[in-house]
């Protein structure tokens, strides 16, 4: 799979409509992505191995989307073969009364993984760009109105790259996923939560609110993927019409990203080594 037509990096035009919803690649069946993500599965957790032993990096992966576009499943299918010891899952909601009374990067930073885990974020502080703006709630941020100016978002899309860029210098990997799911398959998903009546604990009456602000959130969005979007901090349009394309494409740009680091178990100096021994030695005396 060729993930970089996927990929945003910022180095080139960028355009949410352009990118198909509904796209499989090459894949020619559900059933063959399923076969390759079970083995992506499988290289993931053999990579996590090493890099929790190598105990250097950390990994951020930040997924967004609309309602019903799959966060939730792509969590519990493609990260299935991470060691939870090593993995701390995020939930963004709402903020709370301590979380308004500090900066809006706060929540974030207090959660950010530790060397050698996995943090995934679902949702994350580009709520912020999303959901702040398009229902105008920076007022009730408790910022100083002099501080509120028509410069806000601008300042913010820099302060959040900056954030990355930070993050990254620091040995932080960041990979972000936005679920690029279309209109009528949103309505086609809500409508089966409402008919399923195992799913009807799914449904929101927000989520048909929302849903009226689709156009305003698609403008958000792709400001926020066009002007965050950096080599060091990409980030991943996926098609999420076909949930097991989704799926496959995530587990393909974490085995890509993994790879990339070239991890390998920690190897021991000759004393450590000598040790190791001294130990055996005793073990067996026993």
């Amino acid at each position: 799979m060729n993930i970089k037509e996927f990929t945003i990096d910022g180095k080139s035009k960028f355009r949410l409509s352009k990118i198909k919803t509904d796209s499989a690649g090459t894949i020619r069946s559900k059933q063959e992505a399923e076969k390759v993500l079970q083995n992506n599965i499988l290289k993931i957790q053999d990579l996590q191995g090493k890099f929790y032993a190598q105990d250097k990096y950390s990994v951020l992966l930040i997924i967004q989307a609309m309602d019903t576009a799959g966060k939730d499943g792509v969590i519990k299918h493609v990260m299935s073969g991470l060691n939870p010891q090593g993995t701390e899952v995020h939930s963004f909601k709402q903020p709370s009364a301590e979380e308004l009374n500090h900066d809006y990067l706060w929540r974030a930073h207090k959660n950010l993984p530790q060397r050698g885990e996995f943090g995934i974020f679902n949702r994350s502080y580009y709520e912020e760009l999303l959901v702040v703006r398009v229902h105008d709630l920076i007022k009730t941020e408790k910022i100083p109105d002099d501080l509120i100016t028509a410069d806000i978002w601008k300042q913010r899309f820099r302060q959040i790259k900056d954030f990355e860029k930070y993050l990254y210098e620091n040995g932080t990997i960041i990979i972000k996923i936005f679920l690029h799911i279309s209109k009528d398959e949103q309505k086609k998903r809500l409508l089966d939560r409402i008919n399923d009546k195992s799913k009807n604990w799914k449904f929101s009456e927000a989520d048909i609110k929302e849903r009226g602000y689709w156009d305003q959130y698609q403008q958000c969005y792709e400001d926020v993927i066009r002007k965050t979007s950096t080599g060091q901090a990409p980030w991943y349009v996926v098609p999420a019409d076909k949930k097991w394309f989704a799926r496959l494409v995530i587990s393909e740009v974490l085995v890509r990203t993994l790879d990339g680091l070239k991890l390998k178990f920690p190897t021991l100096s000759r004393n450590e080594l000598k040790q190791l021994e001294e130990s055996k030695r005793l073990l067996m005396k026993e």
